[in-house]
């Protein structure tokens, strides 16, 4: 072990658990501000004291003693607005993608993921004997090259927002590919969910079409777990075969009563979608000025920086100026590919994202 963190410290690339620092918030998946809200804060604590007999814990897994009327309810209730069949929760979105793939492809299937995919599908696809292939990011002619060499049952597994990259997949002529060709698509919508209304599944009328859809409640609800959306039979199939849900403890009442709030408080403030956007577009016109209006429309925004010294350089001069914009190194992206990732909130006020936009300027050029 010890062998292991000194090459990684040697390379630059040690991570260590940061400190919280007063610094403006350019970082965090919170894109609608939910995790500081009073406003729905105090419609929790309301909430929480019409609930005040409910247990603290959930005591077991759902197959046990975890499940609720409650916990079910919610998943109807998921499941009716985004229009599947039906929705399992999950811990975490890590989860119920481990969840999925370990589970779902067998030996003699194929899996086709893109090569951007989040780490949690690898890591599922990992725990199963079926072929897993990758294809050149949003790249549909690639994607057809590689279903024309599947066998067995084949499922295509996409983000519907690129974590590192802000960019949006071709989800219409990705659906309509995977149709003619019989493949099973599952999209991540972590990044969308909450977001781009419902989703861009929802958004493109697409939730027919697809077998599965991942929303995740870490980023435009500010709260944690996530849910696994798509037919009955989805359902009943990942709570009997999915290990990560069969042995793992339920979520505790109180994380599901936020949930619900939460939910329905995304419902009366779709106003901060909009006001979102204006944010981005503001960020983009004073960044990017000569740049087309809406090409890139994702709280997700990037400035590739080579080299990993180089983006750290430029992330700790923004530090300097009291602005949290986290560098992100290879290996976790491609080496010539660091980056700058930043989030934009609904929250950033305008003087503060024309400060991120001027600091930038000043410590690189941003047009080279």
């Amino acid at each position: 072990m010890q062998k292991r963190l000194q090459k990684r410290s040697d390379e630059g690339l040690l991570r260590n658990l940061p400190s919280q620092l007063n610094l403006i918030d350019f970082c965090s998946n919170d894109y609608l501000g939910f995790s500081r809200s009073s406003a729905l804060k105090a419609n929790i604590l309301n909430a929480q004291q019409a609930y005040h007999d409910m247990p603290l814990g959930a005591t077991g897994s759902r197959l046990l003693t975890g499940n609720s009327d409650f916990a079910e309810s919610l998943e109807t209730d998921l499941a009716a607005d985004q229009q599947m069949e039906a929705a399992l929760l999950f811990n975490s979105g890590y989860t119920a993608n481990l969840a999925l793939f370990s589970s779902l492809p067998q030996k003699g299937d194929t899996i086709l993921i893109d090569e951007l995919i989040h780490s949690s599908v690898i890591d599922g696809c990992r725990l199963n004997f079926a072929t897993r292939i990758k294809f050149k990011h949003n790249d549909l002619p690639n994607l057809k090259e590689k279903l024309n060499r599947t066998k067995g049952v084949c499922y295509v597994a996409i983000e519907s927002v690129y974590s590192m990259d802000g960019d949006l997949a071709p989800l219409i002529e990705i659906t309509a590919l995977c149709k003619s060709y019989g493949a099973l698509l599952i999209v991540d919508e972590a990044h969308a969910f909450g977001v781009f209304g419902k989703g861009l599944v929802h958004g493109a009328g697409l939730t027919h079409d697809v077998f599965a859809v991942v929303i995740t409640f870490g980023k435009a609800l500010g709260a944690h777990g996530a849910a696994v959306l798509g037919s009955r039979l989805l359902r009943s199939y990942l709570v009997n075969f999915a290990r990560p849900f069969i042995y793992s403890t339920a979520m505790p009442f109180s994380d599901l009563l936020w949930l619900k709030i939460a939910f329905q408080f995304l419902k009366e403030n779709e106003s901060l979608q909009e006001k979102l956007q204006q944010k981005i577009h503001l960020f983009q016109h004073c960044l990017f000025p000569h740049q087309a209006k809406g090409t890139f429309k994702s709280p997700i925004q990037v400035i590739i920086l080579p080299g990993n010294e180089k983006v750290k350089r430029v992330s700790m001069e923004l530090a300097e100026q009291g602005l949290a914009v986290f560098p992100i190194l290879s290996p976790t992206v491609p080496k010539g590919k660091e980056r700058l990732r930043i989030c934009l909130h609904t929250f950033n006020t305008d003087q503060d994202i024309k400060k991120l936009c001027h600091t930038l300027s000043n410590s690189i050029n941003i047009h080279e």
